[in-house]
């Protein structure tokens, strides 16, 4: 990137804050008062995100004389469910490819089960009436380089030769750019009802509220501390005191899980992200976004991007950063490097919308997991469940963790146990410094695989025979 183009694109980011755009909303609840003393219940949910939340709300829903209590250790939606950028899908294997990929007797079953995991989000929204901008506009799969095209018409036509290609359609150059002006774009996927575009932050809250209102006891501020057995059930112990529980049900996702042997399934990539000030309405007819879809690029190191309620576009995605050691910080949340190369994306993306600025960067961790999508299990002979692993695609997919979850503390075979990817776990990650090497690698490969027309070398191919790798 030339000096006076640096300088060009990083004038956008002048004043821009340093922190989530969605987080700053005005209709941000009260935090919850944070437990002290002792609790008792019949189902303890760890974690105060999208996993925990729907857990704690199917459980009521399910059996409205369940006794319920969450614990968050700050407030609910405060990581990764308020700093994504709010692609609802129905994909429960981080994209179809991965799902046939890794599970091509199930994906059927998946796929289906993905779509009626959406269809119930969509009515839980009007159900609980969550107050969250759920827009149904799918999303277009976009290609930039030529190759690119090359391989979505040919995913496209296999997808039709397996009977999974309902409701995707193949965008040529001028069809996809009929929906959204770039003259990046040759191509595209439109996957026309499988995506819903949220406001994040505003769909955990409303979660919360819905909680509440069905009788659930939230404490935030309330880390879980420690997890042990205790009589007939569990005990886990807070900073001001403890719950015991009948079952508890972990969804903590990328902070360390209070079942040790879990740690290695999962590694934290930090992701960030740019808004835009809201777009005026010459600026959105210049780019003719008229439909609203989320869109994706097809590189491995890829974007994704959005309109906002309020016409802002959210800009995130291509850098994945491994910190170390599985570090979680809060420092990592910033990183100005990172934001540069954004907006210069942004603007060879979009380059009529030159001159429009960035009001938000930000960044947070995603729980990654070498199968790139959830796993599930249970620990002290059943009395404790656990889902992570999302990397990234859990706005939608945590609705269906929460149902697993729950599935398995009852002890009941349904199609979801019954499921290959849920009864098995995906390879864990070597530890430190094998772990940093080998994601370094891999991304360098497919940095140089973008670069090269697609191609993967030794490393990529053998990661793929091996079941592992790194997705950005």
């Amino acid at each position: 990137m030339a000096p006076s183009a640096m300088t060009r694109w990083t004038k956008s980011l002048s004043e821009a804050q340093p922190v989530p755009y969605w987080l700053e909303d005005p209709g941000k609840p009260h935090p919850e008062p944070a437990l002290t003393g002792t609790e008792t219940c019949d189902l303890l949910v760890v974690g105060g995100g999208y996993s925990g939340l729907w857990t704690a709300l199917i459980a009521k829903e399910r059996d409205p004389q369940r006794d319920v209590v969450l614990v968050e250790g700050r407030e609910a939606g405060w990581a990764a469910s308020g700093r994504n950028g709010g692609f609802c899908a129905a994909s429960l294997t981080h994209g179809l490819a991965n799902g046939l990929a890794r599970w091509p007797d199930d994906i059927h079953k998946l796929e289906e089960l993905g779509a009626r995991n959406l269809d119930e989000i969509e009515k839980a929204v009007a159900r609980h009436d969550l107050d969250c901008d759920f827009e149904r506009t799918g999303e277009i799969d976009v290609a930039t380089e030529t190759y690119q095209a090359w391989e979505l018409r040919d995913w496209y036509d296999e997808m039709q030769r397996k009977g999974l290609a309902g409701g995707i359609e193949f965008l040529d150059a001028d069809a996809v750019r009929e929906q959204v002006d770039s003259p990046t774009f040759l191509a595209g996927l439109y996957d026309r009802r499988g995506v819903a575009m949220v406001h994040p932050a505003k769909l955990a809250w409303g979660l919360k509220r819905a909680c509440l209102r069905l009788g659930v006891r939230i404490y935030e501020h309330t880390p879980a501390l420690t997890l042990r057995p205790y009589g007939a059930g569990m005990a886990v112990r807070t900073p001001y005191g403890q719950v015991r529980a009948r079952r508890v049900a972990l969804g903590t996702n990328i902070f360390p899980s209070l079942v040790r042997r879990v740690r290695s399934y999962t590694i934290p990539v930090y992701d960030y992200a740019l808004m835009t000030e809201p777009l005026t309405e010459e600026q959105l007819a210049s780019i003719g976004w008229k439909n609203r879809q989320g869109l994706g690029d097809s590189a491995n190191q890829f974007h994704y991007f959005r309109l906002s309620a309020d016409n802002r576009i959210l800009w995130g995605g291509y850098d994945a950063i491994y910190p170390y050691g599985k570090r979680v910080r809060a420092e990592y949340d910033d990183r100005p490097e990172t934001y540069a190369k954004l907006a210069g994306h942004f603007f060879t993306c979009f380059p009529q919308l030159e001159g429009v600025r960035f009001t938000h960067a930000w960044g947070g961790a995603i729980d990654t997991c070498s199968r790139f999508s959830a796993f599930f299990g249970t620990a002290h002979q059943g009395k404790v469940a656990y889902a992570a692993g999302f990397t990234g695609l859990g706005v939608g997919a945590t609705r269906f963790g929460a149902d697993v979850m729950l599935d398995l503390l009852a002890g009941e075979r349904t199609e979801r146990t019954e499921l290959a990817m849920v009864r098995k776990k995906p390879l864990p990650f070597p530890p430190e410094p094998l772990a940093w090497t080998g994601i370094a690698l891999t991304k360098w490969s497919l940095a140089r695989a973008d670069a090269h027309g697609g191609r993967r070398n030794l490393w990529l191919k053998t990661m793929d025979r091996l079941g592992l790798g790194f997705d950005s």
